[in-house]
C-alpha cells in the first residue's frame, strides 16, 4: 500500500504534470499567520502547514499560468490499510486558478481558500458548509491592487478532468475565477451557473484577468 509520502509524490510529480504541464520548482506552503492573523484562530494543526500551492507554466495547448493547491487530498487521518479508492481522500478537493501571466497574487488567493476550507472542514465555523461548486467567496478586497475583482466564484472545470484518483481515494478539482461585486449580484438574482455562462461568453472564464472590467451593463 502507498504511504502518505507516496500519495503526495504521485499527485505533485505524476498527476499534476500529466494534466497541467511543467511546474516551477517547489510549493508555496501555508504558514501559521494565515490561521492566526488572517482567520483569527488561536490554534491550528501543524500538519496544515504542509499544504500549499504549486505553479505551472503555460503549455502548447494552454496560454495561461496555472496555480493549483496540493495537500487537501492528502490522507492525513487515514492509514494505508484504510484507504478506500471509492471514497474521498481527506478533504477531497484541490483548488485551481488560471491567470494571464506569472504572479504572486494567485498564490495568496489559493492559500487563503485552502486555509479557509481546512477550517470549515474542521468545524471552526459551525453552521457554514465547506466550499463547493457554485459558491461565491469574498476575499476581503481587490484580488490584487487596482483590480475590480473582489470575489471568487467556484466552478466545476470542463477543460480538464473535474475528478482525479489517488491510491488513498479520489478528489475533485474546484476551478476558481475572480468576479466583481455587480457580477455577484447578478448571480444572486439568477444563479452561479448563469453567471458562468456569461463569463465564458465574454472570455472571462476560465482565466482570471485581474485587469478586466465587469461584464454586467450598468
Amino acid at each position: 500500500m502507498s504511504s502518505i509520502e507516496t500519495v503526495w509524490e504521485y499527485r505533485e510529480e505524476v498527476l499534476y504534470p500529466s494534466l497541467f504541464g511543467k511546474s516551477t520548482a517547489g510549493i508555496c506552503v501555508l504558514d501559521g499567520p494565515i490561521f492566526t492573523d488572517v482567520f483569527g484562530q488561536e490554534t491550528y494543526d501543524p500538519r496544515w502547514l504542509f499544504l500549499g500551492v504549486c505553479e505551472f507554466k503555460p503549455t502548447p495547448t494552454r496560454n495561461s499560468w496555472l496555480y493549483v493547491t496540493s495537500g487537501a487530498s492528502t490522507p492525513w487521518n487515514c492509514k494505508p490499510h484504510e484507504y478506500d479508492p471509492e471514497d474521498y481522500s481527506w478533504l477531497g478537493v484541490e483548488f485551481v486558478m488560471e491567470v494571464p501571466e506569472q504572479a504572486e497574487w494567485p498564490v495568496v488567493v489559493l492559500q487563503r481558500l485552502l486555509a479557509y476550507q481546512v477550517l470549515l472542514c474542521h468545524d471552526r465555523y459551525p453552521g457554514f458548509d465547506p466550499l463547493d461548486y457554485g459558491h461565491r467567496v469574498p476575499i476581503g478586497g481587490p484580488i490584487t491592487e487596482g483590480s475590480d475583482l473582489e470575489i471568487v466564484l467556484l466552478a466545476e472545470p470542463t477543460h480538464y478532468p473535474s475528478t482525479a484518483q489517488l491510491d488513498s481515494g479520489k478528489f475533485d478539482f474546484i476551478h476558481v475565477v475572480g468576479i466583481t461585486k455587480d457580477e455577484r449580484e447578478h448571480a444572486k438574482n439568477s444563479s452561479s451557473e448563469e453567471l458562468l455562462k456569461a463569463l465564458n461568453q465574454h472570455g472571462a472564464f476560465p482565466v482570471t484577468d485581474p485587469k478586466r472590467k465587469s461584464i454586467i451593463e450598468k
